[in-house]
């Protein structure tokens, strides 16, 4: 999608769509609504005012309100998006009406369209004054550009609904204001593509994306974004001694991939990091397609374990945004990639495995596979230097149990790397929820026979001995660890967004990443 920003009145912008923003501003829980637009344009609020006044259009997030050639306008259509309750209004609210208007103008046809942005002061009490511009065109880019994907993308008969052509319509204002605008809306072009790379290698599967294959893709996007990438297979593994990540991959006909992405911040003249200066290791989990392997999964939904890699993929895109968005902190991102099959070389249950740091692990179960791979990619991002680490990954369904679909886990070693993470979620607009990682929990790994097992002692908590497993891997470096399993894909179609790869994790890996700069 060609999306641009221009500077000038919405009402006289001739395109075959405009849409604009609305918020209900009643106050009181029983309240009737009362729709107020978010624009100050007179012309565009008088060709509404009557369907407005009749209650049909409450505003509530995603509803939405056509009118055909609407007086006082240039645009063929006008589209008024709701954004929900004007008092608890967030960018999120935005990035999903503007999802909501490009999946509105889909089935309408509409190659072209446009959004106004809204305005700080179209509302007496100045609602908007908390939300910064800049936040809100990102968000609102975000959310255009992340509807507009629909991921049919093997079907012979397709049929072609892309918007092709997005004008976000800013009313002219102050130079200052205008730069805010523009910087935001520039952050959110190069956020959303990655997001939107990020979704496109998830969708892919399993037979087509291979560990080779995903290794190709991260290296031909450092190539393009100007990173430096190594893809390592099996005799690397085994040279580092990644006993752990071997094992899963030992049961595939195909290769494992052990991809290192770096960036190195330009720094300008006389300027340099501190010795000091953090490091930050982003490790992804990748298996491209998870069977379970002799602890086989059922059959039924397994076709959608091509996903299992979201979380290296999260970690693919966060690079690419890196990449362009230039923060002055070096970043290694480390994904460890494999299949997890059944052959007859495959890792057993009982079997024990030394990961890369020495440590021994008995196999309780070879379907908690990704925390194997991650133990020695954690591991070996500390190794390159790596002195803060962050890994993702669709790691349990205990944690979708615990959580639902709604939030995704997240586990911290570290109080203030935590608490970095939680302020990128205020930009990111991503919905995590923090669990516990003690030693309170430590016995739930402990084995007999080896240092640890891959598993806890029972079914109690299995998202947090997943995280304990993990942690025996990061030491003292400060981490913190993402559980996405529920949230890294959507299974069925919103209003803002297609069903299918969410991109969950990749704003917020970005903006943590972003917290470190200089």
């Amino acid at each position: 999608m060609d999306t641009k920003l221009l500077f000038q009145d919405a009402a006289g912008f001739q395109t075959p769509l405009l849409a604009v923003f609305a918020v209900d501003i009643a106050v009181g829980k029983d309240a009737e609504p009362l729709v107020a637009l978010l624009t100050t344009s007179d012309s565009v609020a008088d060709s509404v005012a009557k369907v407005l006044a009749s209650g049909e259009f409450k505003a509530t997030v995603g509803e939405t309100l056509l009118l055909h050639g609407p007086n006082g306008l240039k645009t063929e259509r006008l589209l008024v998006v709701g954004l929900g309750k004007a008092k608890g209004l967030s960018v999120e609210e935005v990035r999903k009406g503007a999802g909501t208007a490009v999946r509105a103008a889909k089935p309408l046809g509409a190659r072209e369209m446009a959004i106004a942005f809204p305005e700080d002061h179209a509302l007496d009490d100045e609602h908007l004054e908390t939300l910064p511009c800049a936040l809100l065109s990102r968000a609102l880019v975000e959310g255009a550009e992340l509807a507009e994907k629909d991921w049919d993308t093997y079907r012979s008969e397709r049929k072609d609904r892309s918007v092709r052509s997005l004008s976000v319509i800013a009313k002219e204002a102050e130079k200052s204001t205008r730069e805010e605008i523009q910087e935001g809306f520039d952050a959110g072009v190069i956020v959303a593509a990655a997001q939107n790379f990020t979704r496109s290698l998830v969708n892919e599967p399993g037979n087509v994306l291979t560990p080779t294959e995903l290794g190709k893709r991260a290296a031909a996007m450092c190539a393009e974004m100007g990173l430096r990438c190594e893809v390592h297979s099996t005799a690397k593994l085994l040279e580092l001694k990644m006993g752990a990540f071997a094992a899963v991959a030992q049961g595939s006909e195909q290769p494992p991939a052990l991809i290192v992405m770096t960036y190195e911040p330009k720094l300008a003249k006389g300027e340099a990091l501190a010795k000091d200066a953090p490091v930050l290791g982003l490790v992804g989990k990748g298996i491209t397609f998870d069977t379970g392997g002799i602890s086989i999964k059922p059959g039924d939904g397994m076709e959608k374990m091509k996903y299992d890699m979201a979380g290296a993929a999260a970690m693919i895109g966060a690079m690419q945004a890196i990449a362009q968005l230039k923060p002055k902190v070096k970043v290694i991102g480390v994904v460890c990639s494999a299949e997890n099959m059944p052959d007859g070389k495959a890792y057993r249950p009982g079997d024990v495995v030394t990961a890369m740091s020495g440590k021994t692990i008995e196999v309780i179960n070879t379907d908690a596979e990704g925390r194997l791979v991650l133990a020695d990619g954690l591991h070996y991002a500390k190794t390159l230097g790596c002195t803060h680490l962050i890994d993702a990954a669709t790691l349990t369904g205990a944690c979708v149990v615990a959580l639902g679909i709604v939030n995704a886990g997240l586990f911290s070693n570290d109080e203030a790397t935590w608490q970095k993470f939680v302020d990128a979620t205020k930009t990111s607009g991503e919905k995590f929820w923090r669990l516990p990682c003690t030693d309170d929990y430590k016995d739930q790994i402990k084995s007999h026979i080896a240092d640890m097992r891959n598993t806890g002692a029972n079914r109690w908590g299995g998202a947090i001995s997943a995280a304990m497993f993990l942690k025996e891997f990061v030491g003292e470096t400060p981490w913190v660890h993402l559980d996405i399993a529920g949230c890294a894909w959507n299974d069925e179609n919103k209003p803002w967004i297609a069903n299918g790869p969410s991109g969950m994790a990749v704003r917020s890996i970005l903006e943590w990443v972003r917290g470190y700069s200089i």
